[in-house]
């Protein structure tokens, strides 16, 4: 299969923001069960509030990242995948390996594990990691549209989540936790400035690139734009269940519109809502969240035996003093919110690197693959990922924080990548009305900066511990 040119149509005219809420969801959720939960919490569990200030930075240039990746699929009603394949031959084969290794690391669903086997007093989790990830691979082959599957589920978590870790975050922290919190978000610790001494970088640059999505997860953000109909996407099909689903046609290469007074008046009102709708879901509840999370972790482990290990046990320590400090089911309530959460997380991530995977396998082999394909190759490419993440628990890696420390470095290099090849597509490709303004393309040359510069300096410091 060839790349079609883009057809030509007519760009529909943007609904409320009410209306437009779905895609962010699934963002926010990718975000809440890796950084959120584990990595922030940890970090300000053994070094204080201090360093707070990189979840806030993270976010917000996801929050720039997501909206150039969403501009592109509103205008083009393609993924930014088929869009940078128009321009750098060969381009899909990085897609593929950037998306497929980083992500075969089962450390969100191990992290899930453990936390529900604390619940259940389960000391060896690796046959329960093992369950959860075969429950998710029937609970995505069974929904009869793939996309309301993932969003309903993280909408749910998140609407139970949020509200839980914002009530036991006023409870138990005291004021001088939310002075350190606002002393935190502009890098001021206890007896250091914004890094404190001892901390181990690739645990930061970690909890950095997972200040939201993370990795290539970010660009899968065009796919739900399509598939919620939103912009040019209104004439591109949806992935449905082998087995439930009523079968659509999934059109890989997009569609555009003439670019009129008409038509760029009508895009500024969709990009007006969108920008809205994202700032709100994913922004401003991704950093409330981010926030709440580790002050709670900061209220009830810093300074304890708990903030000095190297493992995700600080977790089960915070629900004890939940516990003790509410009453006993308020800790098992956090535990069980935290693990299904995880479990959301991880289901999220299966679904968008099947389908980066599918469209990247299609634009590497056109010849052997075309469009009718789709849902059995993502059917597939699951079930593939699923097994995978059996075979690493079954030889033996099954300590979380771990395995999220070494997905999560291999994805702020792919993020580093991503985020100047989504810039180059956006000013090359698009016309010069709907391109990014010059204060957003600043923001995106800083990302990428950011991302590569720290990428580059942990290769070189574990390449130096080598040789």
């Amino acid at each position: 299969m060839g790349i079609k040119p883009l057809k030509i149509d007519i760009l529909p005219n943007a609904p409320s923001i009410k209306k437009l809420i779905g895609p962010s969801f699934i963002l926010l959720g990718l975000g809440l069960g890796s950084g959120e939960i584990i990595l922030w919490p940890y970090l300000t569990s053994h070094y204080g509030m201090g360093i707070i200030w990189g979840a806030i930075i993270g976010i917000t240039f996801q929050f720039f990242m997501n909206m150039e990746i969403e501009r592109y699929a509103l205008i083009n009603g393609e993924s930014v995948f088929v869009g940078l394949s128009r321009r750098i031959r060969g381009i899909s084969f990085w897609f593929l390996l950037s998306s497929f290794v980083p992500w075969i690391w089962p450390g969100i669903i191990a992290s899930s594990a453990k936390i529900f086997g604390a619940v259940f007093g389960l000391e060896d989790t690796k046959l329960l990691g093992i369950f959860l990830l075969l429950t998710i691979g029937v609970l995505l082959t069974l929904g009869p549209i793939l996309y309301r599957t993932v969003e309903t589920f993280q909408k749910i978590l998140i609407g139970i989540a949020v509200p839980t870790i914002c009530v036991l975050s006023v409870i138990l922290a005291k004021q001088f936790h939310w002075h350190a919190l606002a002393k935190g978000v502009v890098g001021v610790g206890e007896s250091y400035s914004f890094l404190p001494e001892g901390i181990v970088l690739a645990s930061f640059l970690a909890a950095f690139a997972y200040s939201g999505a993370g990795g290539n997860l970010n660009l899968a953000q065009s796919f739900y734009i399509k598939e919620k109909g939103f912009g040019m996407g209104k004439y591109a099909g949806r992935i449905t269940s082998l087995l439930t689903g009523k079968k659509e046609d999934v059109s890989l290469t997009g569609t555009t519109f003439q670019v009129n007074q008409q038509s760029v008046k009508t895009f500024n009102v969709w990009w007006r809502n969108i920008n809205v709708e994202h700032f709100i879901v994913f922004w401003l509840t991704g950093s409330i969240t981010i926030l709440l999370l580790a002050i709670l972790s900061f209220a009830t482990t810093y300074g304890t035996s708990a903030g000095i290990t190297q493992d995700i046990s600080f977790v089960m320590y915070e629900a004890k003093v939940i516990g003790e400090r509410i009453f006993p089911f308020a800790g098992v309530f956090f535990l069980l919110i935290a693990g299904s959460t995880l479990y959301g997380t991880q289901l999220t991530v299966f679904d968008a690197t099947s389908r980066i995977l599918v469209e990247n396998l299609l634009l590497s082999v056109p010849k052997k693959l075309s469009e009718k394909h789709i849902p059995r190759l993502y059917y597939m490419v699951l079930w593939i990922q699923i097994l995978a993440g059996v075979g690493v628990f079954l030889f033996g890696f099954s300590e979380p924080l771990q395995l999220l420390v070494l997905a999560a470095v291999l994805n702020a290099f792919a993020m580093f990548v991503h985020v100047g090849l989504t810039l180059f597509l956006n000013l090359t490709s698009l016309r010069v009305e709907l391109r990014p303004n010059i204060y957003r393309i600043s923001i995106m040359v800083l990302a990428f900066l950011v991302y590569g510069g720290f990428s580059i300096y942990i290769l070189v410091d574990r390449l130096s511990k080598f040789l």
